[in-house]
């Protein structure tokens, strides 16, 4: 009797086991997953353990598992932009997860690429850069990030410009906060060049584009990088400090809640970091600036917005003395210079906005903004430097190992310039929305009014093998007062599944100045498919034509021709992303291919930063390659990622040359931004950040015969940074809630990068390209404080 009461009670047991299984999967797990303040979070990633079943919450924070194989223990909550959430299970079938955001000041940069939906455009990334200043960098510029996304080249570590798939440096488009941004017109040298515009203090959120953007953006030939400055919800404030400068933040807003402030400060100084260049001398730079964004509410369909921004840069440089070393085991030169004058440059750069919104419906929003830009620049200078040209002994045993054993050539340089410019612009802009259901109508005008004021003196020489020579002299002035009218309207179309995206537009542009008008018709479809929509393709296609600017219509002896045109591209891209995990951990890998032909170019030289045009319409040219990136937590609660690039750039003067290499044809190029901590112990970090491009083109200057023909060395930097940040509860005004500690080892591996060549002449005539090389290894510590 007590074993069949013991075979009942078993097969009980078995019965409602079964039973409670077959609920679950009936029932299944939902739940919704929100922040601190009830919002729900879109793109978490759920994952069910111990049978690492997944899903994604949809843009409503909302999450369903209706199958698994196995009985869930716990449940794990992952976001890049929030902490990292495990919960136990507890036989639960529906939960409501709230998640913290992750404000840890040594999480690094962090790049969150969403899935294409209906706030997504095609074809961009978006990033999340409010850390961004922790990346180990010499500037500690918002480009050094850029420079680690695929397609995207910056070889120097000095300025904050950089190219994109086979561009120059004036093909970028950058916004802030829909204001179109401008650098500093003059500068020639990235030591020069100052602050970039991008406060990384008061970034919220940022899109980039590196082709085949959408009609909506402006006219250039290259990329779009989309900066939105951030809205406090909370009273903030950081204090940033390093033996490079620093900067002051705070931010906040009103008891009402209506009225959002946000108020930067920066200061660079590198002297320092500029005495570790080959040319002694004193270095005295001061950089400046100040930046403010304003955004008040009325009522709930109208917002104002105010931006302005001052930026106050001054170089001056007083060289004296160069030794540099150059050429082969076999055959080894050393080139010493002694110097004479000064290098004086101010750039003052004003730039403000005005941003009404308002909501005429909730499905009817138009943006009318007014901005202007006032910026004045002067360069003066008068350098003379004499040159010792010699043979170098590299035998070991000899008893003059390492000196001078003959004289190549003596003689001097010298160049001396006189150039300054006004420029006044001023921008209205007016756009509109209209949300069809899932679909979306823009349309929108701009007005440009440009006056620009460009006086250019200097000329130089070079005195050696018994000869005086003048390589260059420019004596004018441009005048240009001219009007732009632009408008764009275009149409996107999403699908009610989610899985189709498409937007089709074009763009007018018209320039009073060449009496030129340009029609852009643009295109960019995305399929998204597989489980929960995990992997998509895309594709865009377009053309982008930009119409020169002031320093296009000078060609490179300084001369001006009214009668140059817009520049023209056609860009096809595809590409791919794929989401998955791995180790429990989400991850992206990215493809793109691309292919770009160019007509009517406007060719140009490059030397340092500075870009000097042919001012003729002349040119073909193409561009195409791949881009690869993985991005993901390779070490759990930090962000990392790889980027390759892969690329070819050729262009035809139509002299008989036939095609080659343009000034930016690097074949590859490579950028790793890597974190790891100490087991247990996130708080200490190492940062890697590393980049590699192969050789660019270069040749003599105002030599068309050999222009581009030789190909100079790699570039290759590793920064490391080392740190330790500590954490307080506290409610005390003056006593920081993070304090991050920061060791940075700038150029570790002690690279002498190469950014131009001086080419001077020996007593036979034979050329020689002497390299002018960028920073050498420096240590720089950091502080961080946020209140």
């Amino acid at each position: 009797m007590a074993n069949y009461l013991k075979y009942i009670s078993f097969a009980i047991i078995v019965f409602v086991n079964q039973q409670v299984l077959l609920a679950q999967e009936s029932i299944g797990i939902q739940g919704q997953v929100v922040d601190s303040l009830d919002q729900p979070i879109s793109d978490v990633l759920v994952l069910l353990l111990p049978d690492s079943t997944s899903t994604i919450t949809d843009n409503k924070g909302r999450f369903a598992f209706k199958n698994f194989s196995a009985k869930p223990t716990q449940i794990v909550c992952s976001h890049l932009q929030f902490e990292r959430l495990i919960l136990e299970a507890n036989d639960q079938v529906s939960f409501s997860i709230k998640m913290k955001v992750n404000t840890q000041l040594l999480s690094g940069v962090d790049i969150n690429e969403k899935r294409f939906r209906e706030t997504q455009e095609v074809g961009n990334i978006e990033i999340s850069a409010k850390n961004a200043y922790t990346l180990p960098s010499a500037t500690g510029d918002f480009s050094k990030v850029l420079a680690t996304l695929p397609g995207v080249t910056s070889n120097n570590e000095l300025a904050s410009v950089y190219s994109v798939r086979g561009g120059n440096y004036d093909e970028n488009l950058i916004y802030v906060n829909g204001i179109k941004i401008y650098r500093p017109f003059l500068v020639s040298a990235g030591r020069q060049e100052g602050l970039g515009f991008i406060n990384t203090d008061m970034v919220g959120n940022v899109q980039f584009s590196a082709g085949g953007w959408q009609a909506k953006y402006g006219d250039k030939l290259s990329s779009v990088l989309n900066v939105q400055y951030e809205e406090p919800k909370t009273n903030q404030a950081t204090v940033n400090l390093s033996l490079l400068g620093g900067s002051l933040h705070f931010g906040g807003i009103n008891k009402k809640g209506d009225l959002n402030y946000s108020f930067g400060v920066r200061h660079k100084n590198s002297k320092y970091l500029l005495g570790t260049l080959k040319t002694n001398g004193n270095y005295l730079p001061k950089f400046t600036d100040f930046q403010g964004f304003v955004n008040k509410r009325f009522g709930s369909n109208t917002t104002l917005g105010f931006l302005i921004s001052s930026a106050h840069n001054n170089y001056l440089t007083l060289p004296e003395s160069q030794e540099t070393e150059f050429g082969t085991i076999q055959a080894s030169f050393r080139m010493s210079t002694a110097f004479e004058g000064r290098e004086q440059l101010d750039y003052h750069t004003n730039q403000a906005g005005i941003i009404l919104t308002h909501a005429f419906t909730e499905n009817i929003i138009s943006r009318f903004t007014v901005s202007g830009v006032l910026s004045s620049e002067r360069e003066n200078y008068e350098i003379e430097g004499a040159y010792l040209l010699c043979d170098v002994n590299r035998e070991p045993g000899s008893n003059r190992f390492n000196e001078c054993v003959s004289i190549r050539g003596i003689g001097s340089n010298y160049s001396y310039g006189r150039n300054k410019l006004e420029a006044k612009i001023l921008t209205v802009d007016q756009n509109n929305e209209i949300f069809l259901g899932d679909d979306v109508l823009a349309f929108g005008m701009t007005w440009d009014y440009e006056n620009l004021d460009d006086q250019l003196k200097e000329y130089a020489f070079t005195d050696s093998a018994d000869f005086a020579n003048v390589t260059y002299s420019a004596d004018n002035s441009i005048d240009i007062e001219s009007h732009k009218i632009g408008g764009f309207a275009q149409y996107t179309l999403n699908a009610a599944s989610k899985k189709h995206t498409l937007n089709v537009g074009a763009r007018l542009s018209y320039w009073t100045y060449s009496g030129q008008l340009l029609i852009s018709p643009r295109l960019q479809y995305a399929y998204s498919f597989g489980p929960q929509r995990r992997t998509s393709i895309r594709l865009s296609s377009g053309l982008y034509q930009q119409h020169p600017f002031y320093r296009e219509l000078r060609n490179r002896e300084g001369e001006i021709n009214p009668e140059v045109k817009a520049q023209s591209s056609l860009h096809v891209v595809g590409g791919m992303d794929h989401f998955f995990q791995a180790w429990g951990r989400p991850f992206k890998l990215t493809t793109d291919l691309y292919y770009k032909h160019l007509w009517d170019v406007n060719p140009y030289d490059v030397d340092n930063i500075k870009i000097r045009y042919f001012a003729t319409n002349q040119a073909k040219a193409y561009a195409y390659g791949a881009d690869f990136r993985i991005n993901g937590e390779f070490i759990e609660g930090t962000e990392s990622w790889f980027s390759l690039g892969l690329l070819k750039t050729m262009e035809d003067l139509q002299e008989g040359e036939g095609f080659i290499r343009r000034p930016s044809d690097q074949l590859v190029n490579l950028g790793i931004f890597f974190q790891d901590h100490i087991p247990n112990d996130p708080s200490i970090k190492v940062s890697v950040n590393m980049l590699f491009g192969s050789g660019l083109p270069f040749g003599p200057p105002r030599n068309d015969t050999y222009r581009n023909k030789f190909s100079g060395d790699e570039y290759y930097r590793l920064d490391l940074g080392f740190s330790k940040s500590f954490e307080f509860e506290n409610d005390k005004t003056l006593t920081p809630n993070t304090l991050w500690i920061g060791l940075e080892v700038l150029n570790a591996l002690g690279a002498e990068n190469t950014i131009s060549y001086t080419w001077i002449q020996d007593v036979v005539g034979n050329q020689f390209a002497v390299p002018n090389t960028l920073s050498a290894r420096f240590l720089n510590v950091r502080v961080i404080a946020k209140f």
